[in-house]
């Protein structure tokens, strides 16, 4: 039997950032299932750091949505089972006050209207991402196929030009090669 988002099995989460990409949010969300392509109406996408700090994970600015009449933001609609809300709002920083969770009423490609679970950052300072953040989002962007021209528009975020370690991109690396490997 189908359960509505009632039946408390399941939630759907929206991403715009890192976790646009798969391997990244299955990291720590082992349930997530594709649930299709969406866009989110009047919200634009911004990057920042939480009280002026930058992301320890990423080294550089994060993703968050702010609301804008006119624009827009695509993402992913993921279901994902009701065992890995705390997962995922623990990856979302949400103890930590850096991001909370917010209610977004998005437009699927075939015109339904769901509404998603999805973060928005708390008093945070613009600051441009880490190229390696930024390479998530536009992987995450082209593994899904979101829109070529907002495939165009992260493209051209600008970053921080960090050229240290990230940890967590070698573990998404690996995640993907391992994937390429189980797949041949």
């Amino acid at each position: 039997t189908e359960q509505g988002n009632s039946g408390g099995c399941c939630f759907l989460y929206y991403a715009y950032g890192s976790n646009l990409l798969r391997e990244r949010l299955l990291l720590s969300n082992p349930s997530a299932a594709l649930y299709g392509l969406a866009r989110l109406q009047d919200f634009k996408l911004e990057f920042g750091h939480h009280q002026g700090r930058t992301s320890s994970v990423w080294h550089g600015g994060t993703a968050t949505i702010v609301q804008s009449p006119g624009d827009e933001v695509w993402g992913i609609v993921w279901k994902i089972n009701t065992s890995n809300l705390s997962s995922l709002d623990k990856q979302e920083g949400v103890e930590a006050g850096i991001y909370v969770p917010i209610e977004v009423n998005v437009q699927t490609q075939a015109g339904e209207v769901l509404t998603c679970r999805s973060y928005q950052m708390q008093d945070y300072v613009c600051g441009p991402p880490s190229p390696q953040y930024k390479k998530v989002i536009c992987m995450g962007a082209k593994q899904n196929g979101l829109p070529t021209d907002y495939q165009k528009k992260l493209e051209a975020i600008e970053t921080n030009n960090y050229a240290g370690p990230v940890p967590i991109m070698e573990k998404i690396e690996a995640a993907i090669k391992e994937k390429a490997k189980s797949s041949a």
